[in-house]
């Protein structure tokens, strides 16, 4: 990062953006590499997961129809069992999915965040010290990611507690209500909005992680202070991630998924496979980058004065070189403006 650390406070989101393809400049074949290898398959898990788990939807759908149907003779001992291995093959299907996705979101995670944190170190980096620094990383990043969802599960359960105690000062009678709708549009864009913010903690969370001697709630709580005073712009940035990440999605469903019933052709079906999995892995590239560069700017502006030789020796310590820094080394020192 050629900029120097008390300028970063003073950019914007175009900025941000901007820093983030300077990094991706100076280390492109390193991310080049991590990108083939965790974040392609990852995307391909992604947006493929409806290939698979739609037909056997389908499946398991028909047969549940037709059961009433064949109820007492000789079909319905049949297709009773059709349907017990069809719900079996979709539960390990989607057991295996989201082990893969945990697995290869967290591991590209690590790996983005510490090499921008080598770039700003000047620390020379190769694709096989990233990979044997990534698995040490990442176990701070699951212990992070439990607590983002327990806030998650404790967030929905009060979004139902909410809707249920909507329900009952209105009463069943007046569901269709002006009433009721109003109050489900209330809850709806606060629950949205808590979400996002819950979103924007997790992410500047996972930066910290792996940049500091914090993890889990500890790093939660770290990334809560660190955005004060520029929600407005972590807000937009992951709105702008939801939006993006949500149209990719959508034109897959549209041109894959169900390309045969927009009349696409398999070959133009394969092509837009192959550019919207390569458009959801650059900007998954691009995504991590930005926040790794909106955690730095957070530090700047909160006037926390980085040491690069003790992140230096922070990053080593995962490669066993040194050994691991205690909080107030690592963490950056206050200074008055």
């Amino acid at each position: 990062m050629e900029r120097e650390l008390g300028e970063l406070q003073f950019l914007d989101i175009v900025g941000v953006v901007a820093e983030a393809f300077k990094i991706l400049r100076s280390a492109a074949k390193l991310l080049c590499a991590i990108t083939l290898t965790l974040l392609l398959p990852l995307s391909f898990a992604i947006l493929g997961h409806s290939l698979i788990s739609e037909p056997l939807f389908k499946k398991i759908l028909r047969n549940k129809l037709l059961l009433p149907y064949e109820e007492g003779t000789s079909m319905e001992k049949e297709t009773l069992h059709k349907l017990y291995v069809e719900i079996g093959e979709l539960f390990l299907f989607e057991a295996a999915y989201i082990s893969f996705v945990f697995a290869f979101s967290l591991l590209s995670t690590a790996a983005v965040v510490y090499t921008v944190a080598s770039v700003y170190t000047r620390k020379e980096l190769t694709y096989a010290r990233v990979m044997s620094v990534v698995p040490r990383v990442w176990k701070r990043l699951i212990v992070t990611f439990l607590w983002y969802f327990a806030v998650m599960l404790a967030y929905y359960v009060a979004v139902l507690f909410a809707v249920f105690w909507l329900i009952l000062i209105i009463g069943k009678e007046n569901l269709k209500s002006g009433r009721f709708f109003f109050g489900l549009l209330v809850i709806t864009i606060i629950s949205f909005s808590v979400h996002v913010y819950i979103g924007m903690v997790w992410h500047v969370a996972c930066v910290v992680s792996v940049l500091e001697e914090r993890w889990g709630l500890g790093a939660m709580k770290k990334s809560k202070d660190l955005i004060k005073g520029w929600r407005g712009t972590a807000l937009a940035l992951n709105i702008l991630y939801l939006l993006i990440m949500g149209g990719i999605g959508w034109f897959f469903q549209y041109g894959v998924v169900h390309g045969r019933y927009h009349q696409i052709g398999a070959g133009e079906m394969t092509a837009n496979a192959a550019l919207l999995v390569a458009l959801q892995c650059g900007f998954n590239l691009l995504w991590w980058l930005v926040q790794s560069v909106f955690y730095f700017v957070c530090k700047s502006f909160h006037h926390e004065s980085i040491d690069k030789s003790a992140l230096s020796d922070h990053l080593e310590a995962y490669r066993g070189l040194y050994m691991p820094l205690k909080d107030n080394n690592i963490q950056l020192e206050h200074f008055d403006p």
